[in-house]
């Protein structure tokens, strides 16, 4: 967790520091306080998946900038090495496994979730698409008014800039996630 929070400081200070905004106008612009912008910016904070998509919002960049791992070498993650970011509302936690490089706009996840509270996500950028496949467990997720029951290997394609929920119905759900924006 560490070298994520390490990630997401030199992230965050770099598209700040590259949009010519202020640690108070992107507190205000993402509706959070400044001293959480400042002390994720130092490495300090615990960041939810909540608040780093509305600085990713405030910034207008996805969520993946704030978190991936730039490298060019061959990426291995164990499913029991994940450094996901958990969510403050919902028992859920999703984990970056590929951003979207320059000039693509794709970003795939990996979603573990458990029974308890659904996970509400506000409209992601016009133009987003998610898709998911149920990997274990079963879960209630796709249009907030609307979703889909899915078991595993089922796959779902939703609008992303809706409102749209994820609910885990047993323990141990887990799914993969890709975001696309076109």
């Amino acid at each position: 967790m560490d070298d994520l929070r390490e990630r997401i400081a030199r992230a965050l200070r770099r598209e700040r520091e590259a949009s010519g905004i202020s640690v108070s106008e992107l507190a205000r612009r993402a509706g959070i306080s400044k001293a959480t912008v400042s002390q994720l910016e130092s490495g300090a904070g615990n960041p939810s998946v909540e608040t780093l998509w509305a600085l990713g919002d405030a910034l207008g960049i996805p969520f993946a900038t704030l978190v991936e791992e730039r490298t060019s070498a061959p990426r291995l993650i164990r499913a029991d090495e994940h450094a996901g970011v958990p969510s403050a509302a919902a028992p859920y936690v999703a984990t970056l496994l590929s951003a979207c490089p320059p000039g693509a706009r794709r970003d795939i996840y990996i979603i573990q979730a458990e029974p308890g509270e659904p996970r509400r996500s506000l409209p992601h950028h016009q133009g987003t698409t998610e898709h998911v496949v149920l990997l274990s467990g079963s879960a209630r997720l796709g249009p907030a008014d609307a979703p889909e029951l899915l078991h595993p290997g089922d796959y779902l394609s939703y609008a992303g800039d809706a409102a749209h929920v994820f609910e885990a119905l047993e323990p141990g759900t887990s799914a993969v996630l890709l975001s696309e924006l076109r």
